[in-house]
């Protein structure tokens, strides 16, 4: 059973309407009674995703994804089921107590341990009210504010973003946490302060800090930016259980809407560029947080763009971090492009001296990945280089090309056309088939890495739905369950969930049984948002869209009881005879003549 009160799930359903939420994501039009649109699950070139109004439930028909308006939120942008719920509620209003320890055992726990993830949120959120705090103090914010004003960041911007201060008074954040009743443990889990193993100190010293926030909006953790300019320039959080730098993003909980809406994510480099970009109402924009391009990062985008524009500066180190994260991004089935804004500027300079237009102008006019790599390759031929540097180029070349077609994104014609114009820049110097042959090898590797990585994403195992009489049997009840429950009064006397043995037509009837004992008439979104997993729920969507086309319920349901019990019964026999044959040869081997150890018999 879910976490969560049942009828708190089905009052959070009844308050977001499926059809507006999908509608925040993508388009959906009319077609009779439901709403279709392209699946956002897969590559679908045709619309196969189908929203239905009346059931309150989605279903892909080429993918199999399927379920709740829960569902979609968790699915589409990657969430745990809590996470799920607390997004749609805080969409409509709606309070979610804390979750429901499961037992005594668990509620002591969940009281006790320092390191829950949830803790950690409101200590962080604790800590974000601190430094915004202070940096709103007329005394202690005014060397801060003068770097805020200098960068044009607004008032409002700085509230929306949660600007802050830490201070360079000893400890100040260990000292005010220790008078809010927060435990040093926590401190220390959150990384908000560092132990030496003799004594506690503040992480964050004299620095303008920004809070960090997933796409739930929770604060994961905070970057700080020196404003005396000693140590690093920029320093994050440590890695945390909320928090990797590898894989968050910056002004994402600000952006996702808008990188759905139109399908592009537009990545900077630093803090201010992206809270600039939002403030001139460029609002697809996040920043990484101090570190390369990550495959993270990556996997992270793709779940709400079509396509990652990286926006680096163009300074060589630019042009370098730029053409590694290329390399990244090639391994995902995304578009990528690159640009940059000229010389000698940020994006936030930018944006504060040639405006908006011109800024979207520059993102319009990003460059394709593999038009980057080639000229890249043809200024580097074209300037006489060492043989080593020409193999480094040409290798680099290769790379891309082998990464993008293992990933999708070439097809085997433009591969071919990228491979022969390199034979022909190189004056047929290169063998052909010497670059063939290097370029299978290094598409060997890209396949290899990436069964490794992951980065096929939300591919999960198959669900093992067994075979043979019983387990036919077990689905057969589960399916006209969700597409007739009324005749739940049918089943409740002759089965129980226990009678199943297939483990997830076990889960879906220990879930089904207890809400139709409570609700005989519970519809299908009802039961989906009482299962956490997606998959499940994708599951129970086509089973009772395959219950509903074999209609004939009570017959079928009947003989599936029947069936059931039949196969148990055999089952039973047989784990009768089987316990009796042991028996008999334990029996046996117990009344059997001793062996003596010293006559061994002949060998």
């Amino acid at each position: 059973m879910p976490t969560f009160d049942t009828g708190l799930i089905s009052r959070i359903q009844q308050a977001n309407d499926i059809v507006d939420v999908i509608g925040e994501h993508l388009s959906l039009k009319r077609k009779g009674r439901e709403m279709i649109g392209l699946c956002p699950f897969h590559d679908d070139h045709k619309p196969s995703f189908n929203v239905n109004p009346s059931k309150q439930i989605f279903k892909c028909f080429a993918c199999g994804a399927g379920g709740d308006v829960v569902k979609f939120v968790q699915m589409r942008e990657n969430l745990s089921f809590p996470q799920a719920l607390q997004r749609l509620a805080d969409r409509a209003g709606i309070k979610i107590e804390p979750l429901r320890p499961r037992s005594t055992h668990d509620a002591e726990r969940t009281t006790q341990d320092d390191t829950n993830p949830n803790e950690l949120a409101r200590v962080n959120v604790w800590a974000a009210k601190y430094f915004a705090a202070n940096l709103a103090n007329s005394e202690k914010g005014k060397d801060a504010r003068k770097y805020v004003d200098e960068r044009q960041l607004s008032d409002d911007s700085v509230r929306k973003w949660q600007i802050g201060l830490a201070i360079g008074a000893e400890n100040d954040l260990l000292v005010a946490a220790r008078r809010a009743k927060i435990s040093d443990k926590l401190l220390i889990a959150a990384g908000l302060v560092t132990s030496s193993g003799v004594s506690l100190s503040d992480k964050f010293v004299n620095r303008l800090m920004f809070t960090i926030a997933d796409a739930t909006n929770k604060i994961i953790g905070f970057g700080g930016r020196t404003l005396t300019g000693e140590g690093a320039k920029y320093i994050n959080s440590p890695t945390t259980i909320l928090f990797d730098k590898s894989n968050a993003l910056f002004g994402l909980n600000h952006a996702h809407h808008k990188i759905v809406s139109t399908d592009t994510a537009v990545v900077v480099e630093g803090y201010t560029d992206c809270i600039m970009a939002h403030q001139f109402g460029v609002a697809n924009v996040v920043a990484t947080l101090g570190t390369s391009f990550t495959a993270g990062h990556a996997r992270l985008l793709r779940r709400y763009a079509k396509k990652i524009v990286l926006l680096f500066d163009s300074d060589t180190a630019g042009l370098a971090a730029a053409n590694r994260a290329l390399q990244v991004a090639l391994g995902f089935h995304v578009d990528i492009a690159i640009t940059s804004v000229p010389q000698g500027k940020d994006p936030c300079e930018f944006l504060l001296a040639a405006g908006k237009e011109p800024f979207e102008k520059i993102i319009a006019e990003a460059v394709d990945v593999f038009k980057f790599k080639w000229e890249r390759l043809r200024n580097l031929l074209g300037s006489q280089p060492t043989i080593a540097d020409t193999k480094q180029a040409i290798d680099e070349y290769l790379e891309a090309i082998a990464t993008g077609f293992v990933a999708g994104n070439l097809t085997p014609t433009e591969r071919g056309f990228f491979v022969n114009r390199i034979h022909s820049m190189t004056k047929n110097v290169i063998d052909a088939k010497e670059l063939n042959d290097e370029l299978n090898r290094k598409m060997h590797r890209a396949k290899t890495l990436s069964s490794y990585s992951g980065t096929a994403g939300s591919q999960q195992e198959a669900l093992d739905l067994g075979e043979g009489l019983s387990a036919n049997s077990q689905r057969e009840i589960i399916e006209v369950l969700l597409a007739e429950p009324k005749l739940f009064r049918n089943v409740k006397n002759e089965v129980s969930p226990q009678d199943f043995d297939i483990p997830v037509f076990k889960q879906i009837a220990g879930t089904l049984f207890n809400i139709l004992a409570e609700k005989p008439e519970a519809t299908v979104s009802e039961i989906c948002g009482c299962i956490e997993e997606a998959q499940i729920a994708n599951l129970v969507t086509m089973l009772e869209e395959d219950g509903i086309k074999k209609g004939n319920f009570f017959k079928r349901l009947t003989d599936a009881i029947k069936t059931l019990k039949l196969e148990q019964q055999k089952k039973t026999s047989a784990a009768v005879k089987s316990k009796d044959d042991r028996e008999y040869i334990r029996h046996i081997c117990e009344n059997a003549p001793k062996q003596n150890h010293r006559n061994m018999g002949m060998v």
